[in-house]
């Protein structure tokens, strides 16, 4: 099976000037975590990711206005992701190396094509112990650096 066979296709995505009070609402709506931030909807190039940890760390924590602030300001650059023709082990490996929840899908030009999240790998692999080792391989706590 591929990365393609286990995603998500054509999540919902924002652009880097989008305010992120409003992408916490389509956030809400949709019941998702995080959301793909593309150059532009046309191309779907993938440049970040802005999850709702993010959300809480980057807009709550730090005081800043939600209506105005913009994804670019708080969302995470260069995400870990994978192609769609790659083999699904791979993705669940690199969720689990960088403790993701949701890996990003793109094709041969960086375009957004999907996203794999742990409930995709839950409830389209019919493998427990797949399922289980990524749940516990992102779930592990980081040990603090001194």
């Amino acid at each position: 099976m591929t990365c393609q066979d286990v995603m998500t296709a054509e999540p919902i995505c924002c652009v880097p000037d989008d305010g992120v009070a409003e992408v916490a609402r389509v956030m809400r709506a949709q019941d998702v975590g995080s959301v793909p931030v593309v150059v532009d909807h046309e191309s779907r190039r993938l440049i970040g990711m802005l999850t709702d940890r993010d959300l809480a760390i980057r807009v709550i924590a730090e005081g800043r206005d939600p209506d105005e602030t913009s994804v670019r300001d708080v969302m995470s650059m260069n995400p870990v992701s994978c192609q769609a023709g790659d083999v699904y082990q791979e993705a669940l490996r690199a969720m689990g190396d960088n403790q993701l929840r949701r890996i990003p899908v793109v094709d041969i030009d960086g375009r957004l094509t999907g996203i794999i999240a742990q409930a995709d790998v839950a409830t389209r692999l019919a493998e427990r112990s797949t399922t289980g080792a990524v749940v516990e391989a992102i779930s592990e706590p980081t040990v603090a650096q001194p």
